[in-house]
C-alpha cells in the first residue's frame, strides 16, 4: 500500500507465511492502489483507484485501529462468541443463530452480482492482508476472513458495541 503511515510497508516475517502465495500476490497488488493518510488525530483517510481498493484500505485501517473489536463483532454476529469468551456466551450465540445462518450468507455471496462480490472480496482481503502484515496479532478464533462474512453486518456497522 502506498501508505503515508507506512505501516503496511514492512516485509512479512517467516512466521506469517501461512497465506497462499496467490493471496499474498493479490493483496500486494491491491495495496499498491491504496493510500492511507492519517491526520493529526489519527483518523485514516483512505484513497483508492476503485471502490474495491478503497474498501480494502478501509478494512486494513480499521484493523490497525482495533482488530480485536472487529473479530469480536464478527464472532458475535455469527453466533460464535463463546469460542473466544467461553460458556457464558452460549445463550447469546444461540440467539444469534436464530437470525444468522452462515450457510445462507455463503449462498447469498455466491448469488451476488459481480460488482458486490468484488467489494466483499476486497473487504475480506483488507483484513487478511492486515493479519499477514502483522504476525504479532493473534486472532482469538478467526484466522482467515471470508468474503461472505461481510453479509453478517446488515446494519452497516462494525464498530460500536
Amino acid at each position: 500500500m502506498a501508505l503515508v503511515a507506512a505501516s503496511c510497508a514492512r516485509e512479512a516475517t517467516p512466521d506469517n507465511q501461512t497465506a497462499a502465495g496467490a493471496d499474498v500476490t493479490r493483496w500486494e497488488q491491491r495495496a499498491q492502489a491504496v493510500t492511507i493518510v492519517r491526520d493529526d488525530w489519527g483518523i485514516p483517510h483512505v484513497y483508492g483507484k476503485t471502490d474495491a481498493d478503497t474498501v480494502f484500505g478501509v478494512m486494513y485501517a480499521q484493523a490497525e485501529d482495533d482488530f480485536r473489536r472487529i473479530e469480536t463483532n464478527y464472532l458475535n454476529s455469527m453466533g460464535r462468541l463463546a469460542e473466544a469468551e467461553g460458556e457464558s456466551q452460549v445463550y447469546r450465540d444461540l440467539r444469534m443463530k436464530l437470525f444468522v445462518d452462515p450457510a445462507g450468507m455463503q449462498a447469498q455471496y455466491e448469488q451476488s452480482p459481480a460488482w458486490l462480490k468484488t467489494l466483499m472480496n476486497a473487504y475480506a482481503d483488507g483484513l487478511n492482508y492486515y493479519l499477514h502484515k502483522h504476525p504479532e496479532v493473534k486472532p482469538l478464533v478467526i484466522t482467515r476472513f471470508e468474503p461472505w462474512m461481510a453479509l453478517s453486518f446488515s446494519e452497516g456497522s462494525i464498530g460500536g458495541d
